[in-house]
């Protein structure tokens, strides 16, 4: 009887030392083949969703390569029962001699448009969707050059691409940094639209860039140098004003938050000439907080060091100035970026603290925690009195009500101008990165202005904290067409509602390409 066990002890140690080396020998195989595919070219193709009567068909691209293959991408797609369903694909490897690996992904229904309801252009967006879901598979690879099908639209398809790729890595090892592939055009001979594409996807991850660096990496005086840098190449003036011009130039409401940190307040003042000299410029103003703790009135602790992103208003105006460079916009940009610290020290402004603006008003400082309004104030009063602007655009993450109105769905805008909103909500509609438009009615103005011992108040009386926002750099504009960005939002941390070409957990960047798409609506008003 023992000798019987014996044995069958024997035979299960066998059969289990041989099970061993077969899922060892499995896993090695599937190591060997995963760092087969790493490295080489790929090729991200389009795939259109099955509609009644037929079934998923490849973009013309596709077409072609499929001509190329003698029909195994067909046959492949219909093993795998890919439906063309927007996002959703395969990746495919070693079925063609220059590409090592093919990923088909879905693009929804073919021929699809403008969303009235929606108010966004939808084939447009399913092309960014799918290019980026396509290029970060490819990327997760490891290939080091991906080629990407047009799918009508090569511009967006561009920009989907380079925006899902891009990685903040700056303070990682370098032996686990990912790969930064080269993107290239696949199928079209529309190479102006592809450029135009990485452009602005280039100048969106430069903002994103900055927005993501941590706060003792992105000080006032380091953002300067990145906007030296960045610029000065491209053929804009950057003049770098520091604290002695600032205090000549009484920006009081400016040092008001400013001198409660350690680090010297910088003001940027960028000026690109695309037109005659004697053109009025369109001036942009944006936030510049490089670190907001909310000074006196501290934020909590949970989630502080999302606020190094405060600087997503300069940062977006930065990157748009590039572009609008690199586009050669025939259009003249002047841009004023006040760039400081909100933190709480000896220096810090004091809860009702009052302070007076260069168009003579006062305004009280009540709450530290929205310093927004109160950093811009007497920047965007200089910037109208020294260039007289035919258009005035403000940019910055002023208040959670945004945030707590449309989550990330939209950036909120306030105007005094019809036609410069229907603008911007063209551009957002092309773009995929929505605006929305909030009232700036004198309910809002008479809750701000309404006070016996000062003109302003930085918060207002009530709810809605965005539109009060609003309404205090309203009474600063007294002329010009002007808008307000809030990009509380949208500017800071992916959080709700992720976009699928912007990688969750990181800053956004937005709306930068909406600024640009804005800038070169103004600019060639007839294409």
């Amino acid at each position: 009887m023992n000798s019987k066990l014996l044995q069958m002890a024997g035979s299960m140690a066998l059969a289990r030392n041989s099970l061993r080396a077969v899922n060892q020998r499995r896993r090695m195989a599937a190591i060997a083949c995963a760092d087969a595919h790493k490295g080489g070219k790929g090729l991200v193709l389009g795939l259109y969703e099955k509609e009644a009567g037929k079934g998923p068909r490849p973009t013309p691209a596709g077409e072609k390569f499929d001509d190329r293959l003698h029909g195994k991408l067909s046959e492949l797609i219909c093993e795998t029962k890919i439906s063309g369903r927007l996002g959703r694909g395969k990746v495919f490897n070693n079925i063609d001699e220059e590409f090592r690996s093919v990923c088909v992904v879905g693009v929804g229904l073919e021929g699809i448009g403008f969303n009235e309801l929606e108010m966004i252009d939808e084939g447009m967006e399913n092309v960014r969707v799918a290019a980026g879901i396509g290029a970060r598979s490819l990327q997760a690879i490891e290939c080091i050059e991906i080629h990407v099908d047009n799918m009508d639209y090569p511009e967006q398809a561009a920009e989907g691409a380079s925006l899902a790729t891009w990685r903040f890595e700056e303070n990682l090892s370098k032996k686990y940094r990912s790969t930064q592939p080269k993107m290239e055009l696949f199928g079209s001979p529309d190479t102006d639209s592809w450029m135009r594409g990485l452009f602005k996807a280039e100048a969106q991850n430069i903002s994103r860039r900055i927005a993501e660096s941590p706060a003792n990496c992105m000080t006032p005086t380091i953002f300067a140098q990145v906007a030296v840098d960045t610029l000065c190449p491209c053929g804009i003036t950057v003049e770098v004003r520091t604290m002695e011009w600032i205090e000549q130039q009484r920006l009081h409401s400016f040092l008001t938050i400013a001198k409660g940190s350690c680090e010297p307040p910088i003001v940027l003042e960028l000026a690109y000439c695309g037109t005659s000299p004697e053109d009025k410029p369109v001036l942009l103003v944006g936030q510049g907080i490089t670190f907001n703790s909310g000074g006196i009135n501290l934020r909590p602790c949970k989630g502080m060091d999302e606020f190094r992103g405060d600087l997503n208003g300069a940062a977006s105006i930065l990157a748009t100035m590039r572009a609008a460079a690199a586009l050669s916009l025939p259009i003249n940009i002047t841009a004023i970026l006040p760039l400081c610290e909100n933190l709480p020290s000896g220096m810090s402004v004091k809860p009702g603290d009052v302070v007076t603006l260069l168009n003579a008003k006062t305004m009280a400082v009540r709450n530290i925690d929205r310093t927004g309004v109160v950093v811009l104030a007497d920047p965007l009063i200089y910037g109208q009195q020294t260039y007289k602007p035919r258009l005035v655009v403000d940019i910055g993450s002023m208040c959670k009500g945004v945030k707590k109105a449309v989550g990330g769905g939209a950036t909120g805008i306030w105007s005094n101008s019809h036609y410069v909103w229907k603008q911007f909500q063209k551009a957002g509609s092309l773009t995929g990165d929505r605006l929305w438009r909030f009232p700036l009615w004198d309910f809002y103005k008479r809750r701000v202005a309404n006070h016996r011992s000062f003109d302003l108040s930085n918060d207002g009386n009530g709810h809605a904290s965005s539109c009060l926002a609003a309404a205090v750099l309203n009474e600063l504009v007294p002329c010009a067409d002007w808008a307000h960005l809030d990009t509380y939002g949208t500017g800071l941390m992916t959080t709700y509602g992720l976009i699928p070409y912007l990688r969750a957990g990181q800053m956004t960047g937005r709306p930068t390409r909406t600024l640009v798409q804005f800038l070169y609506q103004l600019a060639c008003p007839n294409e």
